[in-house]
């Protein structure tokens, strides 16, 4: 590949990290993946060479490094990669804050959505008996996530406990309200339904923590979806 042929730091960086997918590779090491199947379930249109690609030109460029864990190989990031976290939130600000906000006309993925939502649990406030939110979402896979005090998991299958909420509707509405963009309320008139014990139902969005820059409001408040 042809260099930029520049001095300029940025430029060189840019070379180093500008690629696709490299910087999601980053993102989910910095909310805490580390072997390649878990980094690859936060990105699942990578392909497994283009992440190994990705990886080792990462691990060359000093920003993470590869050790042998007790179930295979694991990544770290260095100090060089840790201090790429300021760009990674810059990017996700300037993105929620001018990026058109308009979840049903993109091309979307259930699977990030649901490790997101796995990550950013309110523990403290999950009901003591663990429980199982089944996600009937149209055009996607019937997907589970278990919810226990000690330990959130995104399965595919029912992990063995009683599915006790079922969460059904389009994926546009579930990303607008995870996003940010709307209410809980709100995304229920975009098509989404959650059915279960009625005080579950209610407690639900209060469990988690919302997507990290679900708080940066639009520069063009018309560019989020209606409440």
């Amino acid at each position: 590949m042809t260099a930029y042929g520049q001095f300029c730091a940025m430029a060189r960086a840019h070379e180093t990290l500008g690629g696709r997918w490299t910087l999601l590779i980053v993102r989910e090491m910095l909310c805490g993946a580390s072997r390649f199947n878990d980094i690859r379930r936060g990105i699942p249109r990578i392909s497994r060479t283009m992440l190994s690609e990705r990886l080792q030109a990462l691990v060359a460029a000093g920003a993470i490094r590869r050790c042998e864990g007790a179930a295979g190989p694991e990544y770290a990031l260095t100090e060089a990669g840790q201090e790429l976290a300021e760009l990674v939130k810059a990017m996700g600000v300037w993105g929620q804050r001018w990026l058109p906000r308009q979840a049903e006309r993109d091309d979307l993925d259930l699977e990030p959505v649901l490790v997101d939502m796995q990550r950013r649990v309110r523990f403290a406030a999950l009901p003591d008996e663990p429980l199982v939110v089944r996600f009937e979402i149209a055009g996607h896979p019937v997907r589970f996530l278990l919810l226990k005090r000690t330990e959130a998991s995104f399965c595919s299958q029912n992990p063995g406990f009683p599915e006790t909420l079922v969460l059904r509707g389009p994926l546009p509405a579930l990303v607008s309200w995870w996003r940010g963009d709307v209410g809980f309320a709100g995304s229920r008139r975009l098509g989404l339904s959650l059915t279960g014990p009625r005080e579950l139902v209610q407690a639900f969005p209060g469990w988690f923590a919302l997507y990290l820059f679900a708080g940066v409001a639009p520069a063009h408040p018309d560019r989020r979806a209606s409440a």
